[in-house]
């Protein structure tokens, strides 16, 4: 198991101090990376003024990317009752079986 490290983001160019598992950095900073590519265009358009209503706005572009992606991916059969650990068990299921598919091609 890995221990937590802090990592030094700069979005916009203001450095914000986060911790996270050694494991999850670089996720971690390629998300910034990516916030503060999509900060910096809003910015740049100059229609949006203020550091608040650019990340409000990139926040919602990127969660309506994001929703849009879910939307378009086979997932799962959730439900609402879903607990947080039966998700996970059905994205894993979903997850071995693509991963055992793909050995088989790789056999065939």
């Amino acid at each position: 198991m890995t221990g937590e490290v802090t990592v030094t983001l700069s979005i916009l160019d203001k450095q914000y101090q986060i911790s996270c598992k050694a494991e999850e950095q670089a996720d971690l900073i390629s998300a910034a990376q990516y916030l503060d590519k999509q900060m910096r265009s809003i910015r740049s358009n100059g229609k949006t003024v203020g550091l608040e209503r650019i990340a409000v706005m990139a926040a919602i572009n990127v969660s309506y990317e994001l929703q849009c992606q879910i939307k378009t991916e086979e997932t799962p059969d959730f439900s609402a009752k879903d607990t947080t650990e039966e998700v996970f068990l059905k994205l894993k299921r979903k997850v071995d079986e693509a991963l055992y598919n793909l050995r088989q091609l790789e056999i065939g």
